[in-house]
């Protein structure tokens, strides 16, 4: 995998841009891995990438009906938070906010990764009272979010209209300033090279139909697009959720 670096990019530029290889390669899918992960999305990407990085897995296929990318990973808010409500998440999404430091010198890719805060505008009573409570779990759990007053609110975003004559006066807000937006699309790509350079196969236009299990329950493979793949460890990840690993215990 060729490193990007400033030099690298002025080096290209003196002859076309065309040295640059592949980001990925689009290998044709073998018979059987000891892993397929379904969904080349930035869940799937990621979940191959660190099982490649952090635990040496590396016969690993990411399987996706489409292109790369092309779900929920390519059309989302481009909002990064963990400013949510129930404990059970707080300590999950702050994980994840926590990933975004460093995460493009970690994978050598611009994620395009901006913590310039996220602000929720409060514009009517009900809105006052979610976000307070919001901010009161948020911080019984350690997660930081902060009360501004409408005053203080334009004080961080100086373009913000504050008029009590405006049609949806703002009321206050919540603020979480180590929020901000990324490209997601440009994760799953970033993902994407790392996980291929170390050995993992990406195989677009290949969708998964069924999930395959011999007499006793275990999982042998997946039944594709383009024919049969063996694994004995299927993972379906779909955007917004986490792995659903299948092995040859069952469903765990």
């Amino acid at each position: 995998m060729k490193k990007y670096s400033v030099f690298a990019i002025a080096r290209e530029a003196m002859r076309g841009h065309k040295g640059w290889e592949e980001q990925w390669t689009s290998p044709e899918p073998k018979k059987e891995y000891d892993v397929i992960i379904v969904g080349a999305g930035g869940h799937g990407l990621a979940t191959a990438y660190y099982l490649a990085t952090e635990h040496g897995i590396t016969n690993v296929a990411v399987l996706e009906k489409g292109w790369l990318g092309g779900g929920n990973t390519g059309r989302n808010t481009t909002i990064i938070r963990s400013n949510y409500l129930y404990d059970e998440s707080a300590g999950i999404y702050d994980h994840a906010l926590k990933l975004w430091d460093g995460l493009s010198q970690e994978l050598n890719y611009n994620v395009m990764y901006s913590a310039r805060g996220v602000m929720m505008l409060a514009h009517n009573v009900h809105d006052v009272q979610v976000f307070k409570r919001h901010i009161h779990a948020n911080r019984l759990n350690g997660i930081d979010n902060e009360w501004l007053t409408p005053e203080q609110a334009k004080e961080f975003c100086p373009p913000l209209n504050i008029s009590k004559e405006a049609r949806y006066p703002v009321m206050g807000a919540a603020l979480q300033r180590r929020g901000g937006t990324a490209r997601h699309d440009a994760v799953a790509w970033g993902y994407a090279r790392g996980a291929s350079a170390r050995g993992v196969h990406i195989i677009q236009n290949c969708e998964v139909t069924g999930v395959k299990r011999a007499a006793n329950g275990a999982v042998t493979g997946v039944e594709t697009t383009r024919g049969f793949i063996g694994a004995k460890k299927v993972g379906v990840v779909a955007a917004g959720h986490s792995s659903v690993i299948m092995d040859m215990a069952g469903v765990r």
